[in-house]
């Protein structure tokens, strides 16, 4: 995964438009991975990645220790999904278009498939949430677990079960995991 550089984060903050752009570049990406798995739903994540980048903009000048810029921005992206899910449960739902079958054959990301998405809504939120960073992301588990205010052996664990109870559901073996 691509990290922002300290000084990017620095310069940033100080209101410098070039270097903010790089911190985009090289984390939309992550974000929207990250958001994507947690709601389920493509259209709904790439909005929420362009508010939750709007969030950083506005508040990049209250991040302290810009070497944690990148759990500082997991927090906020987890947290605009859980809103933007909050939100959702709100609204009545649609009786047609409100779930993407598949994803397209060519499609980057063969993680989006529909069967994969219902396995993933199947896990606890701190087990999705720890297997998304590690496994999709590309994080390590000290990573994921500062993003995630964890001990890294409690990330570790949360994934090792997450991977567990997710061949379990794509295997058939249970409905209720």
């Amino acid at each position: 995964m691509d990290r922002p550089d300290a000084a990017d984060v620095e310069a940033a903050a100080r209101g410098d438009t070039v270097a903010f752009e790089r911190i985009v570049r090289a984390m939309q990406g992550t974000v929207w991975r990250y958001v994507v798995h947690l709601l389920g739903d493509r259209a709904l994540a790439e909005d929420v990645t362009q508010e939750v980048l709007l969030r950083v903009h506005r508040k990049l000048g209250t991040l302290r220790d810009p070497e944690r810029f990148v759990p500082w921005l997991l927090t906020i992206a987890r947290n605009a999904a859980f809103d933007a899910g909050r939100s959702r449960r709100r609204k009545p739902l649609e009786l047609v278009g409100d779930r993407e079958i598949a994803a397209p054959a060519n499609s980057p990301d063969p993680h989006l498939s529909l069967e994969f998405h219902d396995a993933l809504s199947q896990l606890e939120p701190a087990l999705l949430e720890s297997l998304v960073l590690v496994s999709i992301a590309g994080f390590t588990y000290d990573e994921a677990a500062a993003a995630l205010g964890s001990p890294p052996g409690t990330i570790k664990s949360r994934v090792f079960r997450a991977r567990k109870q997710l061949m379990l559901i794509l295997d058939g073996e249970t409905d209720d995991v």
